[in-house]
């Protein structure tokens, strides 16, 4: 069974990314997480890394989308804005 939880250096691993990067993420609260113990450890739930990484995704295709339709647009001689 894997982990409930994952660490900042989980998330760093799975995304590829910095430990600033990371604890970036979960103080912004783009990506959900929780602190626990006495030193207040970060602690992110696995379902919310892949939360995150969906919407990542649909923020993704939803900009390229608009930038076909903008590009279409601008090849079709569209007005300019």
């Amino acid at each position: 069974m894997p982990p409930r939880f994952l660490t900042l250096a989980d998330v760093q691993e799975v995304l590829n990314i910095s430990a600033a990067q990371a604890y970036s993420l979960v103080r912004s609260g783009e990506l959900p997480a929780l602190q626990v113990g006495g030193r207040g450890v970060w602690r992110v739930e696995a379902t919310e890394l892949e939360g995150y990484i969906q919407r990542m995704y649909e923020q993704t295709r939803a900009r390229i989308t608009t930038g076909d339709l903008e590009a279409a647009h601008d090849a079709a001689g569209g007005a300019p804005r």
